[in-house]
Order: C-alpha cells, then structure tokens, then sequence
C-alpha cells in the first residue's frame, strides 16, 4: 500500500511538473499592429500582412498579429511612433515624416532628385540605419524594417511642366524636404495625412498632391485630378518609413519568439517592403490612363531644369543638421554612395 501510495505520489508530480512546464512552452503571445491605411491598400494587403503572416507561421502559432487598420487603436497618424513607445500598440507602421524633425537622418533619403529605385534605396536606408540610427534616433524602439515607396511625383488639376507651373498652386507635401521644395518653386505646401487627400481634392482644400503611384487607385487621385507630372531619371522625391515595435514588449519575448521575428525582419524583409510597393506603381498608373488622364513625363533635360531649382533645398538641409549636430553632407556622400552601389543589382 506504501508502495502503491508512493508511486501516485510520484506520478502526480510528475504530471503537476508537466502541466507545470506546459505555459512556458507553449506560451502564446498577441501583438496589435497598428497602421493609417485601410486594410485592402497596398501596404498591409501586399507587406504588412505577409510580414504578420510570415511570423506567425515561424513561430508555429505561438505568436498571435492582431491587425488594427484605418487607426482603430484611436489617435492620428503622426501619433503613431509615440503609440510604440508607449505600448498602446506592439507595432506600429507608419510614415517618418509624421513627425518632422525627430528622425532627422531619415530625410538624407527624401531629399529632391536622391531616389533611383525603391529596392536600392531602401537597402541604403536599412545600411545607414544599422549603422547611425539604431542606438542614437530610434533608440526608443525596435526597427523591424526601414523603406521607402517608389519614385514620387506631382499629381494636380492644372497640368504642370516646369517648375513655374506650381506657383500659386496648393499642394499636398509628403514630407519635410519636399514641403521645402514646393515652397521654393512658388506653391503653397499643405501638411495632411495620405488618408485625407481625397477629401481635400474634392474640395478643393487643395490643387494637387505628391504621392507615388502605387497609391493613387486607393485613394481614387485619378477620378479627382488629370493631370500626372513624372520626371526621368531620379525621382523628384521619396518618403521613409519604418516598421516599428515597441521596445519592452519585443524584450519580454522568449528567445524562439524573438529569433521567428528577426527571420522575418531586417534588410531583406526591408528591400520586399520597398519594392512590392514600388511593384504596385504600374497597374494605378494604367488605371490614370485608361480613365484617359495626362500622363506627362518629363524627359533628362526637362528634368534637368527641377534639380537645378531644388538646390536650395540640399543647403538648407545640411544647414539645419548642422545646427543638430549632424554632419548632413557627409550623410548626403554616404547615401548617394550606397544608393550608387546598389542600384544596378536592383534594376
């Protein structure tokens, strides 16, 4: 009977230990993502999802990616990093130029005439962040991914050619670079998220926008204005973005958890990112013109003359890194440097 007893006992430890242990192994873990974007657009159908996808399967379904469009958590687009800081989302993806001025080494990239090709670009991005950005101006967060989308250009109501064609237009600026641009050649910038643009065409809040491609058909550009300005060569501009992660919550992961994140993050998840966006630049633009828009492609020496008058904007920016202490012409060489390197393995 004392045998008996004792092998019960044995074995009820033995299943308590079991049980005991079972948590830790199987531990499940839900993250929000975050996003400005509804859900059928580009960027969560064709990236953010396949990312979510991806990581969920790595970690055997272990890790749980609840996806939040349209910004259902609450809260406006430029909040959205503070939103990673702070917790309210584990993830968040959003624009850097939200919040202007706080990831100034980003802008390196959004600078007028910098951008060959998505693909190239980003892989600088991704080197250059690695390299400055990781432990200095993102030091609050987890990166997962750095881009940017496909060449930008200048969609309005009124055909523009040349750089006097902007003046006295109200445009919608991207970014911090590309505000400075339009207010060198005589436009008025006007700061709105992308997801606003529509209402403000319609409207007439403004006369014009600058996004890539890629996005028009989602925000229905093409049925709001006629005319589409693309330039040859490098493109007038681009805007950076960021796949971020709240830093404590990616801490609190065990290992395996973590190592089904990194797989799936990182350059080459960035270089996906940049390109499927740039990808999707081609069918919105059959969609203009089928709608039977003005597609007006200016050739080199058009384009040429938009450089010349985009200058300015190159020194006013190293001279306001300066005053941050960056060294904006250096970042400038390293980044035309690598955008050089690279872009002949992305063509």
């Amino acid at each position: 009977m004392t045998t008996r007893r004792k092998l019960l006992g044995a074995a009820g430890a033995a299943a308590l230990a079991v049980f005991g242990a079972m948590p830790a192994f199987a531990q499940e873990v839900t993250l929000k993502l975050h996003q400005f974007l509804p859900a059928q657009a580009n960027v969560p159908k064709l990236i953010l999802d396949v990312w979510a996808d991806n990581v969920e399967e790595a970690s055997g379904g272990r890790i749980k990616i609840d996806r939040f469009p349209s910004m259902q958590l609450g809260g406006k687009p430029p909040e959205l990093m503070d939103q990673a800081i702070d917790g309210v989302a584990d993830i968040v993806w959003t624009v850097v130029g939200y919040t202007p001025g706080r990831y100034p080494s980003t802008e390196v990239f959004e600078l007028p005439f910098m951008m060959t090709n998505a693909r190239a670009v980003s892989h600088a991005y991704w080197e250059m962040f690695d390299k400055h950005m990781k432990d200095t101006e993102f030091k609050d967060v987890h990166i997962l991914g750095t881009w940017v989308h496909g060449p930008g250009m200048i969609h309005t109501s009124d055909p523009v050619e040349t750089p006097e064609d902007l003046e006295g237009m109200k445009i919608r600026g991207g970014g911090r670079s590309v505000n400075a641009l339009l207010t060198e050649l005589g436009a008025t910038p006007v700061g709105m998220p992308v997801p606003a643009i529509p209402e403000g065409l319609s409207k007439g809040v403004i006369d014009g926008t600058t996004i890539p491609w890629e996005v028009t058909a989602a925000l229905k550009v093409p049925e709001l204005v006629e005319n589409h300005t693309e330039f040859t060569g490098k493109a007038l501009y681009t805007l950076t973005f960021v796949l971020a992660m709240n830093k404590d919550k990616y801490k609190s992961l065990p290992d395996d958890l973590k190592k089904a994140i990194d797989d799936n993050s990182g350059l080459e998840f960035s270089v996906f990112a940049g390109g499927t966006q740039a990808d999707s630049d081609g069918p919105s633009r059959e969609m203009a013109l089928d709608l039977g828009n003005n597609v007006i492609t200016l050739d080199e020496e058009q384009t040429a003359i938009w450089r010349e008058r985009a200058q300015p904007i190159y020194d006013q920016w190293i001279a306001d890194m300066k005053e941050k202490g960056i060294d904006g012409a250096a970042l400038i060489e390293e980044a035309s440097g690598l955008i050089e390197k690279y872009t002949p393995q992305y063509q």
